[in-house]
């Protein structure tokens, strides 16, 4: 018994002497490298605020000092966590009492002395030249200069995050090696126990095992945690080596789940996709954005000022929130980003990067087939919701607009705020034919490129041409009807009837015009476009066009 609890002493010494290093020199390490980074962008930040100061009108010369010595502030903090760093890392290697990867650590001591000496070098010469640049109030030089320190200090944050993954990785070799000497003790132990008495097995057991548990739950969290099951912590409940490492990983795993929600969150009022090639994709973010063809959506909802005059602002939150959260799904899955709501109008877009050109389109227009198809569960579930029959909800519908055509993609703002986003005539186009639905009491209108893209997946109907506010030339619009090949008869003999009509009324054949527009009526009573166009003919009837007249109509809000 006194041999084995001597050798178990010493085991466990030896043990306690690799925790000790872990948990005095690997962890504070990682965290003076994790405090590095951070400090990076503390000083990131107060040297655009330090621009924001320079370029007001007059300067705010109390403010720009101030941040300036903040800026120097951290510029010496980030050397002092750096020298830090390497201290801890000098002693990993210089201390042969314990087994360590010295040449890994060895690489990582080289890495850091470089980026602190010649990129940190390159850094502050660029940041010089910006500061000097603003001295000067030579803003151009320094926006350009900003933007070199911009690039270098992202390249700067990507070094340190690469020393460390790598840092962390030696980390969890130093643990591997620390369970391999746990069970190296233990099994020596035992052997040395069985050959003196069951007591001195006992008494080592009682010793060893719970070192080994904690041990074990250490490194079946670790391991979890790089599956990314983040949802779990160790319950170590000693106040040593281990429970000290236990307690510093589970502030580790909080400190992810933070992260994980924040990013969670930031994913419910960005689209996830915006938000993961933001993250993970840094050239989607280019201010000076790309020119590609996308298809855009805008999704209105009739009746709103009705809607919203009846209820309390509680029930009118919870409509809205039905609402979008029924309308936003067709959208989604098809692809769809959704740029932003509108009161109670939705902005959707599909294109590369996140659609390819060739199917964007018809994405769009499934879309729109099914948000039409889902007003009536909008209508069912909004008086279940709020307890109440006869709401102005059951009379809403809905109004989409699609447009196809060139627009400018990226991110687009101030230097403070951001949006990804799209822009151009064909956003216009697209709110426009929207806001058309109202003279032709349709529920959709797309615009021909549209329809040539998506032409093989769905089934429409030419509506008109028309000249939109803002354009000059006419549009041809269409209205969707629904995917290929579904029309029943009573559709296909009112989009028969309505061409003949469109026809005779682009000759000028009025009364051929009308019997065409009253057929389609017959097959689809209470057509808005039929009841539109008779209207329109008695008008023009009364007051006829002039002879160049090319059939187009102008819709002028």
């Amino acid at each position: 018994m006194v041999a084995t609890s001597v050798l178990s002493m010493v085991m466990v010494g030896r043990v306690g002497h690799l925790l000790d290093e872990l948990t005095e020199r690997y962890i504070p390490a990682n965290t003076h490298l994790t405090r590095i980074n951070i400090l990076s962008f503390e000083r990131a930040l107060a040297l655009r605020r330090m621009v924001i100061a320079k370029m007001q009108d007059p300067p705010d010369e109390l403010g720009y000092k101030a941040r300036k010595q903040f800026y120097e502030a951290r510029d010496a903090d980030i050397d002092k966590e750096a020298d830090a760093a390497r201290k801890l890392i000098s002693a990993v290697i210089d201390d042969s009492s314990t087994p360590s990867d010295n040449t890994a650590l060895a690489r990582i001591d080289s890495r850091i002395e470089s980026l602190v000496g010649e990129f940190r070098r390159l850094l502050r010469q660029e940041s010089g030249d910006l500061l000097a640049a603003l001295d000067a109030r030579d803003f151009s030089a320094a926006r350009r200069s900003i933007g070199r320190t911009d690039t270098m200090r992202d390249e700067y944050n990507e070094k340190v995050e690469a020393i460390r993954a790598d840092m962390l990785k030696v980390s969890y070799g130093a643990i591997a090696t620390i369970r391999s000497e746990q069970t190296r003790a233990v099994q020596t132990s035992a052997i040395v126990t069985a050959l003196t008495a069951i007591i001195g097995l006992i008494f080592a057991n009682l010793v060893s095992g719970g070192i080994i548990r904690s041990v074990r739950k250490l490194l079946d969290g670790t391991r979890a945690v790089e599956a990314g099951h983040l949802e779990q912590s160790i319950d170590v409940r000693t106040t040593d080596e281990i429970g000290q490492l236990a307690a510093a990983f589970n502030r580790m795993v909080g400190q992810l789940r933070t992260n994980q929600r924040v990013r969670e969150t930031f994913g419910k009022y960005v689209d996830p996709r915006v938000v993961e090639g933001l993250i993970e994709r840094p050239n989607l973010t280019a201010a000076e954005g790309q020119r590609r063809v996308m298809t855009v959506l805008f999704c209105d909802l009739r009746g709103f000022t009705s809607l919203s005059e009846g209820m309390t602002p509680q029930g009118l939150v919870k409509v809205m929130n039905r609402y979008l959260s029924i309308m936003s799904e067709p959208i989604r899955t098809n692809r769809g980003i959704i740029d932003k709501y509108i009161g109670d109008g939705i902005m959707a877009y599909w294109g590369p990067p996140f659609v390819d050109e060739a199917d964007h389109a018809r994405f769009a227009c499934l879309a729109a087939i099914e948000m039409i198809d889902c007003i009536a569960t909008l209508r069912r579930e909004i008086p279940e919701l709020l307890g109440v029959r006869g709401t102005p909800m059951e009379t809403c519908d809905l109004r989409i607009g699609v447009a196809t055509g060139d627009a400018l993609v990226g991110s687009i703002g101030s230097e403070v705020m951001m949006s990804y986003t799209v822009m151009g005539d064909v956003v216009n186009l697209a709110s426009r034919l929207e806001g058309a639905n109202k003279a032709y009491g349709t529920r959709n209108l797309v615009s021909e490129r549209t329809i040539a893209a998506a032409a093989a997946d769905v089934e429409v109907r030419e509506i008109d041409r028309v000249v939109v506010a803002g354009h000059t030339r006419f549009e041809v619009v269409f209205e969707l009807l629904g995917s290929k090949g579904t029309l029943k008869p009573q559709q296909l003999a009112l989009r028969n009837s309505y061409l003949d009509g469109l026809a005779a009324y682009r000759e000028q054949r009025w009364d051929d015009a009308v019997a065409q527009f009253s057929a389609a009526l017959e097959a689809m009573p209470g057509d808005g476009p039929s009841i539109t166009m008779i209207k329109r003919i008695k008008d023009l009837k009364a007051s006829p066009p002039a002879q160049d007249w090319d059939g187009s109509w102008h819709i002028e809000k």
